[in-house]
């Protein structure tokens, strides 16, 4: 089967028969362009089952794909795995038999085939690789970060700093004391 977007699926035969029916579109080697500074390092592998509802179609579809990140401890770029998995009711948005549209406003937020019954996953799996990037990824669990004097990442080559190691354009500080008595009163 030849499709014009990766992630747009033919559903007007599936429509067209009872509940219960299904079908099954496996993926591989797709990638999409994601929202915000996401970007997939890896192409998303998985497969779309959708099943007929006296409704329209129920859709569950698990992914794996990785995404760019930097490690929010030391800062060096990283790439997140990510499993995923879209479960959603997809609702029609023209009646199958009589071509005539269907109203949406009681659910106005729910996902839609288009006017032609196919199915547009790339929105529903933008917003699950959103929803699933971590908040502060990590490149390792046990990562120690930054150095808090010079700002070079801590590990097995990072030398110690004398106690006294001190910016030069910051010495002149050194004898500065705040007269507490002359603060406060």
């Amino acid at each position: 089967m030849t499709r014009a977007e990766p992630l747009t699926f033919p559903l007007s035969g599936l429509m067209g028969e009872p509940p219960g029916s299904r079908r099954s579109f496996p993926i591989a080697g797709v990638t999409i362009p994601l929202d915000d500074d996401l970007r997939l390092t890896e192409p998303l592998e998985g497969v779309v089952n959708v099943a007929r509802t006296n409704r329209g179609v129920l859709l569950s579809a698990p992914f794996r794909t990785a995404i760019a990140a930097v490690c929010s401890r030391c800062l060096i770029d990283i790439e997140v795995p990510l499993s995923l998995r879209v479960e959603e009711e997809v609702l029609p948005t023209l009646d199958i038999a009589t071509g005539q549209p269907v109203d949406a406003s009681d659910e106005p937020d729910a996902p839609r085939l288009t006017d032609h019954h196919e199915l547009e996953l790339a929105p529903l799996v933008r917003e699950a690789v959103s929803l699933a990037e971590p908040i502060a990824p990590l490149c390792r669990p046990d990562c120690p970060g930054l150095c808090i004097e010079c700002g070079e990442r801590l590990g097995p080559t990072h030398s110690a700093h004398a106690e006294d190691a001190i910016d030069p354009r910051l010495a002149a500080l050194r004898g500065f004391r705040v007269d507490d008595e002359a603060e406060n009163g």
